[in-house]
């Protein structure tokens, strides 16, 4: 299927394993030029390496990146801009969930999860709105947590943080608008992921294999299709929505949750 990305440019924060290396991976497979960047030397090369034996490395930049650090996402952009000479998509990727009832989480949690879910979506897209804007089809996608309409008790913080990026990009698609520049979220459910896995290593009972142990969250948590969903999936729905397939659609989302949102 031609998703209409062949020579486009996409940038993809937390690019470096899970949805974000995935993502990356159907970008440049869909004929897109992309650059990814993480905070983790050792899992960007591995990334690089895994994505350069299936595409070359023509078409791909690699670069650490911390994007709470105003000056590494300057620099991330600038080398962007040097390598492609612009910039058609951008997907907010960088973040992770904090876990923690009110009782149990401290001001420097809140001010921490705070920074880290609006920073992470702030400086790159300030850092490359320049760029977006002189696209003929400028796309940013944030990716998001169900926890944003479905809070849980047992992250309070991140629900509220999630909750405020979700106004954040409704925000920032009725001000890019007139720029030419599209802004769409998803919202994840139970994605299988590299935190699970630490998790699972941590946390998991002895004896019961990794796929049983998601499995039973996936039983505790009632998800209707049965299952944790694959790094795959938010990928192929953030391809859509940076795709000119969604070109009337801003301000929207996709549910990637496996039918766990309840909400009408």
């Amino acid at each position: 299927m031609d998703f209409g990305l062949k020579g486009k440019v996409a940038v993809i924060t937390g690019g470096s394993s899970g949805i974000g290396l995935e993502t990356a991976r159907m970008m440049l497979s869909a004929g897109a030029r992309v650059a990814i960047c993480g905070r983790s030397g050792d899992r960007l090369d591995e990334a690089r390496r895994d994505l350069e034996a299936g595409f070359g490395a023509a078409n791909l930049l690699a670069m650490t990146c911390d994007v709470l650090d105003i000056d590494q996402v300057g620099q991330f952009r600038d080398s962007v801009r040097d390598l492609f000479g612009g910039t058609d998509i951008l997907v907010n990727n960088a973040g992770r969930a904090g876990r923690g009832s009110f009782d149990e989480t401290s001001d420097d949690a809140w001010r921490e999860e705070l920074d880290l879910k609006f920073f992470s979506i702030i400086h790159p897209t300030r850092a490359f709105l320049p760029m977006l804007e002189a696209s003929d089809a400028g796309a940013i996608v944030c990716v998001n947590a169900l926890l944003s309409q479905k809070p849980e008790p047992h992250m309070v913080a991140t629900s509220a943080a999630r909750a405020g990026v979700l106004n954040l990009a409704k925000s920032l698609a009725r001000e890019f608008a007139p720029k030419g520049i599209r802004v769409n979220s998803i919202l994840l459910g139970l994605i299988e992921s590299g935190q699970w896995r630490r998790r699972y290593e941590t946390e998991g009972p002895e004896g019961v294999s990794r796929d049983d142990w998601l499995a039973g969250f996936a039983r505790a948590r009632n998800i209707p299709l049965g299952r944790m969903g694959k790094p795959e999936e938010p990928a192929a729905a953030i391809v859509f929505l940076a795709s000119p397939l969604s070109s009337y659609t801003t301000g929207g989302l996709i549910d990637v949750s496996g039918g766990q949102a309840q909400y009408v």
